[in-house]
């Protein structure tokens, strides 16, 4: 999907391109590394989701990647230094595409994976809302194999998602695991031949973003809201965010298109 791997430098990009004038496609665009992650593509990645985040006329974006593999994860030898100093990964003014601190985004990510989907990358497909995996996708959070521990979220959602003992049989042995086991611990959501990841990655953001925009944000932050800090909170601030919903033009123009059996056309106003 990239214009050509020619034109790809040897530290790897973060392709964007935009589909239907709403949707950004962002892809790990470094194949003859199996999408090895540098700090160059870090910075290009933060830079890709915080277009999404504060670009008014997107609203969703699809992560992807190019070749055979999601990525084999961090390229070591050139975040050694970085990490050995301490610094962070993203820039503190950027958005955080692991979601682990602020600011974070408030529009949806849709994720496609094949091949190798190991540590950042699973780390990166956990922090999307939906994932795709190819049937032929390998996961690994295989940190401790390394002397260290998954820092991109991975310790907290496999045990999330998986339950505990699914998440340590994984974190602490480093073993990978296969797309059926993935499906069947809740860490993707479709299964697909290998090759139609994107297309079908692609199929899902476009019927969210035909939907109308600000209650699709209202909705992935109350149910973010439920997961992190519990039912109460989320049910709390419901009745209030609904209304303000209810008042919108997009809740007027969802009535207007039921009542004249036509597609609305939602503004996000």
């Amino acid at each position: 999907m990239s214009e050509t791997t020619a034109t790809v430098p040897d530290t790897g990009r973060i392709a964007v391109r935009r589909i239907d004038g709403t949707i950004l496609a962002i892809g790990l665009d470094r194949p003859a590394k199996r999408n090895g992650f540098t700090p160059e593509m870090a910075l290009q990645l933060a830079d890709a989701y915080t277009e999404l985040e504060h670009d008014d006329t997107l609203r969703v974006g699809v992560l992807y990647a190019e070749g055979d593999h999601f990525t084999g994860g961090l390229d070591l030898p050139r975040w050694a230094p970085k990490m050995q100093a301490g610094e962070p990964m993203w820039p503190a003014d950027r958005i955080d595409p692991f979601g682990l601190r602020e600011p974070r985004r408030t529009k949806p990510v849709v994720c496609a994976v094949q091949g190798w989907c190991w540590t950042l990358g699973l780390e990166l497909m956990m922090a999307a809302d939906i994932a795709v995996a190819a049937h032929d996708t390998r996961f690994s959070q295989l940190e401790v194999l390394r002397g260290v521990m998954a820092t991109g979220g991975g310790t907290v959602r496999i045990a999330e998602r998986a339950g505990l003992s699914n998440a340590l049989l994984y974190l602490l042995t480093g073993d990978s695991f296969d797309a059926a086991d993935a499906l069947r611990m809740g860490l993707v959501q479709k299964l697909v031949p290998a090759g139609t990841q994107f297309d079908e990655a692609l199929a899902i953001a476009r019927r969210i973003a035909a939907a109308a925009p600000l209650a699709v944000r209202a909705t992935l932050a109350n149910a973010r809201l439920a997961v992190e800090h519990g039912l109460h909170a989320a049910v709390a601030e419901h009745a209030s965010v609904q209304q303000g919903l209810a008042r919108s033009e997009d809740a007027a123009e969802g009535v207007a298109a039921f009542r004249e059996r036509r597609a609305p056309r939602f503004q996000g106003r």
